[in-house]
């Protein structure tokens, strides 16, 4: 069985988001081990620098690839990463399981996106849109985006 991790910065502590989150994690069970794995935010400085920027996504950065799960395929998200549909997702991780990775990191990065090297480490840059949104909800967005994949590769009534 594939596993699905969601490897991200900072914690989320409102009740409707880990809700949604639970029962998605909840869903993907028949489907996939899935986890969500959450790392410290770096502490950001009143109107950073560049510099101060660069320091934070390099700390954040180096807890991002120490979580990387051994031989797994990682997907970071990131704004200039390929947007795919649905049914592309489901089929990207389709052909990842056949390929005999048994494990796939999808990497959020915190408040001032990911470093260059984590980006330079995945296997594949996925965006969502080229809008912008709260990390929480990229998180419930990623997860019900992963359950779908799940439901179209096993014909499913989901996705319609």
């Amino acid at each position: 069985m594939l596993s699905v991790n969601i490897i991200c910065i900072g914690k989320i502590k409102e009740k409707y988001w880990t809700d949604a989150l639970s029962e998605y994690k909840k869903r993907l069970g028949a489907f996939c081990k899935f986890n969500i794995v959450e790392l410290d935010e770096e502490k950001t400085y009143q109107n950073p620098n560049s510099s101060e920027i660069n320091s934070i996504l390099n700390a954040e950065g180096k807890r991002i690839i120490n979580a990387f799960s051994k031989g797994s395929y990682v997907i970071s998200m990131c704004i200039e990463g390929k947007q795919l549909t649905s049914p592309e997702l489901g089929s990207k991780l389709g052909d990842i399981a056949l390929s005999g990775c048994s494990t796939v990191d999808f990497v959020i990065g915190g408040s001032w996106g990911l470093s260059s090297e984590v980006k330079q480490k995945s296997n594949f840059k996925l965006s969502m849109s080229k809008m912008t949104f709260p990390h929480q909800l990229a998180r419930v967005i990623l997860s019900e985006q992963i359950y779908r994949a799940f439901e179209i590769m096993n014909n499913g009534k989901y996705h319609k």
